[in-house]
């Protein structure tokens, strides 16, 4: 049984290293770790606040590189509707100018037609005007008084013209 219960003795030394020891403790290392668990405790509470910083940093470069996408999406968006509103203006002055150039050929197409047909018109009236003068010297050379006469001539004409 002196195992289980101590003597009154040892119980007493042992209160009396007990205290010693915690007088010990108190002067030389509660000091310490007291200090080295408010330093860590410090240092934790300044990488909360550091982590607490850096998220609220990240969110506002966050936002503000929503805003800064948003801002080029809409000049992205301007400056592909001016090139849209380019092209359409310049293709339809190319097609103003193509009009305008088809419709000075065409006139000028139709002058020279013109032009050609006054000339042939008038190259035919020439020639009609000669083949007359020409019948009309033949007929007054020659007096024809029967209609036999007046057949055999104007078949003679007739051998006599040279059509192209």
């Amino acid at each position: 049984m002196d195992l289980i219960i101590p003597g009154s003795g040892l119980i007493i030394w042992q209160i009396i290293g007990f205290g010693i020891l915690l007088i010990i403790l108190g002067k030389f290392a509660w000091k310490p770790i007291l200090s080295a668990l408010e330093e860590r405790e410090s240092a934790i509470e300044g990488a909360l606040k550091a982590a607490e910083n850096a998220r609220n940093e990240m969110a506002n470069l966050k936002a503000e590189n929503e805003k800064l996408l948003q801002e080029a999406r809409l000049e992205r968006d301007q400056i592909l509707k001016s090139a849209n509103e380019t092209s359409a203006k310049l293709i339809e002055q190319a097609k103003e100018e193509a009009s305008a150039a088809g419709a000075k050929m065409i006139e000028d197409a139709k002058a020279v037609i013109e032009t050609e047909k006054k000339a042939a018109l008038s190259e035919v009236k020439n020639q009609v005007a000669s083949l007359a003068l020409d019948v009309t010297e033949k007929l007054l050379r020659k007096n024809l008084d029967t209609e036999k006469e007046q057949k055999e001539l104007v078949e003679e004409f007739v051998k006599d013209l040279k059509l192209n």
